[in-house]
Formats: C-alpha cells, structure tokens, sequence
C-alpha cells in the first residue's frame, strides 16, 4: 500500500481526494492536515509515501511546508497540487524540493497515477510546468556552476570557504544540522567537484571570495 498524506485548507478537496485515493487497492490516506505546519508535523510523524501538497494555505504554506519537510526528511516524496502555474510558485516548490508539480484541475485518476509514478522514483509535472523546467534547464546549462547556486547555497558556500564547520553554519544560519548536510551535498553537485576543500578552491577561483 502506498500511504498518503493530504495537506490542503479545503476540507472539500480532502474529502474528495481522499475518498478516490482510498477506493484505489494500492494506495491508504493516512492523514490530513488543513494547513503547512500541521502538514509537517504529521509528515514528520507518520513519515507517508507521498505527501500531496498545496501551497496557498496560513499560517504557514505550501512552499514553506515543503522545505521545512525536506530539510529535516530529504528523502520525502511531495507532488505539489495547486492551482498557480507562475514562475514563482513552480521554481520556489521545486527549489524546496517538490518531486512533482500537478494542477488542481487534473483528473482524480491522473493524481492517482502521479503518485504511483512519484512512489516508484518519478517525477511528474503538468505539461506546462514540464515547459518551464526544459526551459531553465536549458538557461542552467549557459550558466557557470556558482550561478545555480540557490542564496541559501551560496551562504553556506561562503561560510564554508571560512572554515566553518557544519555546526557552525547551522548555529549562524539558525537552520538544521542535517539541512546544511543537504546544502553542501548540493553545493558539491552542481558545482561539479568532490569534496568541501574543492569548493572552497572552486569559490576563490572564481572571485566569490575576497
């Protein structure tokens, strides 16, 4: 069974959602939460399969909810739901890491299969989503490594050519031990080097550090 977990502020869009969900033979609802800080306390908690997240809720959203989520549980599989398709939502869900991003509009039957899909190591994006994506993976592409470093990624990056530890960056940034792990794992990847003391080469290479 593939367990789920609905965070959304409409209690007619869980009702819905959920009662499709749990007619499938493959799949068990086995939480709710009506806005991001209840949705990450129970994702914590129940630790589901996939979690299905929308992003305009208070007091804490979608957006917030996710990178909260993944901060402290990388693994955690997220198919944002929503009904805003802007570069602003899209980028900032998959930055907080969001695995797929679906409309509200799709099929009870395509959200079903979308997360079959994303419990099985997929990702699933509306076809317009999927369109924006291409796109700034194409404009990434043009880019040197340090320029796809996300603010966060980049103070950490700073902090590290410092020679701050990992606790020591987590205590200035007042975020998790295990999400400045996530962070300089990132770092090393989209820099394209092996290890903290290429980074810290890498960043005074290329001027990011005076």
């Amino acid at each position: 069974m593939i367990r789920v977990l609905l965070v959304d502020d409409h209690e007619m869009v869980r009702l819905g959602v959920s009662a499709y969900l749990s007619a499938q033979p493959d799949m068990e609802v086995i939480g709710e939460a009506e806005d991001g800080k209840k949705g990450v306390e129970l994702a914590l908690q129940l630790r589901p399969d996939v979690i299905l997240m929308d992003l305009v809720m208070e007091p804490m959203d979608g957006i917030a909810a996710t990178r909260e989520i993944i901060g402290a549980w990388p693994e955690a599989k997220i198919i944002v739901v929503t009904s805003f398709l802007d570069d602003e939502n899209v980028f900032a869900a998959l930055e907080a890491g969001a695995t797929s991003y679906l409309l509200k509009t799709s099929k009870a039957s395509e959200i079903a299969d979308a997360i079959r899909a994303t419990f099985h190591g997929q990702s699933v994006f509306e076809p317009e989503v999927a369109g924006k994506v291409m796109r700034n993976y194409r404009k990434q592409e043009e880019r040197l490594p340090h320029e796809q470093l996300t603010s966060r990624e980049m103070e950490v990056l700073l902090l590290m050519a410092q020679g701050k530890t990992n606790q020591e960056m987590a205590d200035e940034l007042f975020i998790s031990l295990k999400t400045v792990k996530v962070h300089v794992s990132n770092i090393l990847a989209k820099l394209g080097v092996q290890d903290r003391t290429q980074a810290v080469i890498y960043a005074f290479r290329h001027g990011l550090v005076k």
